[in-house]
């Protein structure tokens, strides 16, 4: 019995589908040097502060929850014995 193909088993998919993603990655930081931005800060006038700034965020929150948090929610493999 032969196993069934999925989409993203062919390389050539997955790099369609890359060229798509960094295509689109492409299309969305233009406006950011064309528009001007109402801003509060100085900072938040630098080129792609936000995304900059959100990718930052989402790393320190997985290591807090991974490094912080995970060892004082924790039970013992054995507490529902």
């Amino acid at each position: 019995m032969t196993e069934k193909k999925h989409l993203f088993d062919e390389p050539k998919n997955v790099r369609r589908l890359l060229q798509v993603f960094f295509a689109a990655l492409g299309v969305l930081l233009i406006p950011d040097f064309i528009f001007h931005k109402h801003t509060y800060f100085a900072w938040e006038e630098w080129p792609e502060f936000y995304p900059v700034f959100g990718f930052v965020a989402c790393v320190v929150l997985v290591l807090v929850a991974k490094y912080i948090l995970r060892p004082l929610v924790m039970r013992r493999e054995s507490y529902y014995d």
